[in-house]
């Protein structure tokens, strides 16, 4: 079993940063994937980046690419979202998501096993 509990988000301004924690606790050492993923409202839930837990690759949305940046730490069973150059339509709930196993989508929220409770992030003046 795993939980997962994300933290640092916020109101920013247009091209201000936040970075985004995910503590995870449980099986997380047999995971494949650990991803984030943000939800605006009225809107379908979209991958932003994600991260595989044993050897440190990474993946990130067209969207993302040159403006976050995903990383972990594996003794404290913690990921992380830096998330330069804010954008208003980056405002959304984000969540951290854990994907186990081979051959699945890293960029489909429905190949994921476990979720965070969200975090909000709003980028406004």
């Amino acid at each position: 079993q795993v939980q997962l509990v994300e933290s640092g988000g916020g109101l920013v301004q247009p091209g201000g940063s936040l970075r985004l924690s995910c503590a995870a606790s449980g099986r997380i050492f047999s995971s494949r994937i650990m991803g984030w993923f943000r939800q605006a409202p009225g809107k379908e839930r979209e991958f932003v980046a994600g991260i595989t837990w044993s050897s440190g690759v990474t993946y990130y949305a067209d969207s993302a690419k040159g403006r976050f940046a995903i990383s972990r730490d594996n003794a404290k069973n913690t990921n992380y979202l830096q998330m330069n150059s804010l954008k208003p339509e980056d405002t959304a709930v984000y969540y951290c998501a854990v994907q186990f196993g081979r051959g699945r989508d890293y960029a489909s929220a429905i190949e994921y096993d476990y979720w965070g409770q969200g975090t909000q992030v709003t980028v406004s003046s």
